[in-house]
């Protein structure tokens, strides 16, 4: 098949989360309907340039690169590991990207996902970083997903170090998750950068918003 740009921001898009649902690449390709998008996707899996799998009860088939996919961007040939347990929580991610790709009116470019940040220390360190930041106005925004609670001396650390890091950081939080919502409140005054929002609002907002055909 002749590959177009758009393949190609997919597959990016593909290696840079490790996996993605149709709807984020629905999305991240510009697509305006999702059996456009699905079709494209068949044709890319067909080429070998990609796979899907079906992990976890209940949450649709993920994306994922192939080796071929990789050697055409020139990435790792190592294949992503894509862990039960994290899908959920990445998932959950890759709706923030969008949500705030949406309200805050940035492009992809304009963002770096906590895979490249960990590429760009080095082999061997391994430090935290937020699940991706994205740049605006000058300013670097981290965003946080959190969506079970660490302990508190952990998420205050965490606190800490993306308040002396970025100028802002965005926390995306269940409604449920009160405990997570109460260290975070706590922490307004000693860290004045911080901004919440529910993961039920990132879902929402995303779920009503529709592009022009």
């Amino acid at each position: 098949m002749r590959l177009v740009e758009r393949d190609k921001e997919i597959l990016r898009e593909l290696d840079r989360w490790s996996f993605c649902l149709s709807r984020h690449l629905k999305f991240f390709g510009g697509y305006s309907s999702q059996r456009a998008c699905d079709g494209r996707l068949k044709q890319l899996r067909e080429a070998g340039y990609i796979d899907r799998k079906r992990i976890l009860y209940g949450v649709p088939s993920v994306y994922f690169l192939t080796y071929k996919g990789k050697a055409l961007l020139g990435a790792s040939k190592r294949l992503d590991k894509i862990k039960v347990e994290q899908i959920t929580h990445d998932i959950a991610v890759l709706d923030a990207v969008i949500y705030f790709m949406l309200s805050q009116e940035i492009s992809l470019s304009a963002i770096l996902s906590e895979k490249q940040m960990h590429g760009a220390d080095g082999f061997g360190i391994r430090k935290h970083r937020p699940d991706f930041i994205f740049y605006k106005d000058g300013m670097t925004n981290c965003v946080e997903v959190e969506l079970s609670r660490k302990t508190k001396g952990k998420l205050e650390e965490n606190l800490k170090q993306n308040f002396e890091t970025y100028e802002l950081q965005n926390w995306v939080v269940p409604k449920g998750q009160v405990k997570i919502w109460e260290i975070l409140q706590q922490n307004d005054n000693t860290y004045p950068n911080i901004y919440i929002v529910s993961l039920e609002e990132v879902e929402d907002y995303i779920r009503n918003y529709s592009k022009p055909e």
